[in-house]
């Protein structure tokens, strides 16, 4: 006996809402189990293990966090990207997500399109630092002696496609002045140059160059964020004299695309009632940083923009992923 159409049209709809059923049954109770978020860098690691410890509190789930360390990032990224979109697999994203879009032209994902923003956490300021027997002490002083002497200025970063690599580039590309990029395996040793005299300039991180400016080893001509820091407050930034300059490090949370809106909207929740607590801000603020929160919505333009900006300078500097 063969079964009535309506009897018929009614099952096919019943299993064509299955999946949406399932994925809403799975956001709402989510999470029942361990989430793993994907680290792409060691100094990721330290504000993924702050937030970790965070969302797993406030999650009642252990959040297992899981270095994958390599390509600039990419290989944690594509990792993200290749796993379901249910919330238990994260990538901690940073400001390399946005110019490795441009730096890398063999990537196996686009991140604005293959990774969902969830959450921003903070901005890390930089800062111009020179040797003390440098000749300039101020910005303008620096961008006449680099145009008096082209291609003689010797700019250390932490290797090709660094954060102060691309802030450099981004510096070259606003002033016109020509330094000869030296790229170090790391920032360390980069920063380790600099403070031998080997090299003349550096687009550090303050967090790590913030001592050496104390003590004198190192001279600060400005910050590269937007705004002042209330560590250096008498530095002051190099938008001041070069318009359009800003360039700071930055990092989040972001999951694979489709994850349901419900599980973002709960981890963005969660992450900044994080951002708003006084231990966690104590903690990003030792780390150098200070608080981006923003909806997820916001995040997404948010990334959007820096990967166009990006680009730009990439494109401009005319840089090649080693």
């Amino acid at each position: 006996m063969q079964p009535s159409r309506r009897k018929f049209l009614c099952l096919a709809a019943g299993a064509a809402a299955v999946p949406a059923v399932s994925c809403i049954a799975r956001a709402q109770t989510y999470p029942t189990r361990p989430v793993r978020l994907i680290v792409p860098s060691p100094a990721a690691d330290l504000y993924a293990r702050l937030y970790g410890e965070w969302l797993a509190h406030r999650l009642d789930q252990p959040l297992i966090i899981e270095n994958r360390v390599g390509a600039g990032g990419n290989i944690a990224t594509e990792a993200v990207v290749r796993a379901p979109p249910d919330g238990y697999t994260l990538l901690w994203v940073t400001s390399a997500n946005a110019w490795n879009a441009t730096l890398y032209s063999n990537l196996n994902f686009v991140f604005i399109r293959d990774i969902a923003p969830v959450a921003s956490s903070h901005r890390g300021e930089g800062v111009l630092v020179v040797h003390p027997s440098f000749p300039a002490k101020t910005v303008p002083e620096f961008i006449a002696y680099a145009k008096a002497n082209p291609g003689k200025i010797n700019m250390a970063s932490g290797g090709v496609g660094s954060g102060q690599h691309v802030w450099g580039e981004l510096f070259k590309m606003l002033t016109g002045v020509d330094m000869l990029h030296v790229p170090y395996r790391g920032g360390g040793p980069a920063l380790a140059a600099l403070l031998a005299g080997q090299t003349a300039v550096m687009f550090d991180t303050l967090a790590t160059s913030i001592g050496h400016i104390k003590a004198g080893s190192l001279r600060a001509l400005a910050l590269t964020g937007a705004t002042r820091s209330e560590v250096l407050p008498d530095v002051p930034t190099v938008g001041e004299f070069v318009p359009g300059y800003e360039a700071t490090g930055w990092g989040g949370l972001g999951a694979p695309k489709d994850t349901p809106a419900k599980i973002i909207d709960t981890l963005n929740r969660e992450i900044n009632a994080g951002i708003a607590d006084p231990a966690i801000k104590s903690r990003i603020a030792n780390l150098g940083s200070v608080p981006m929160p923003m909806p997820a919505g916001d995040f997404a333009r948010f990334i959007t923009a820096e990967t166009e900006k990006w680009a730009k300078v990439v494109k401009f500097a005319g840089i090649k992923a080693e």
